[in-house]
């Protein structure tokens, strides 16, 4: 029963967590390179970006040419900008907004491709 409880607990502290989304690059650290991208989650793209360094894979088809030539020690994540998601605001709500900053952002800085 406890075991119940506690699980149960967990999940409406999940539900409850402030969910901080945003726009963010991944930078090449040897050319200089960028790949500009935007999540809900913030927080979930960036572990998802370092367990890709640890095991040495690429999970981006446009890095994979330069991940494969430098190596994945030599790309950094970086967060251009973060948004909240409002308590009342729907998450495809919150993803429209994620769009128009991620536009915002491509319309200030020149993507490369890789």
């Amino acid at each position: 029963m406890k075991d119940k409880k506690t699980k149960k607990e967990l999940i409406e502290k999940y539900k409850e967590r402030q969910v901080v989304g945003g726009v963010y690059i991944i930078r090449n650290k040897i050319n200089n390179k960028v790949l500009l991208d935007a999540a809900t989650d913030l927080q979930a793209s960036k572990n998802r970006f370092e367990f890709s360094k640890q095991i040495g894979v690429c999970t981006n088809l446009k890095l994979q040419k330069d991940w494969n030539e430098f190596g994945s020690s030599q790309f950094v994540f970086e967060v251009l900008e973060e948004l909240e998601k409002g308590k009342t605001q729907t998450a495809s709500e919150f993803l429209d907004d994620i769009s128009v900053l991620k536009d915002m952002w491509l319309d200030k800085i020149s993507e490369s491709d890789f």
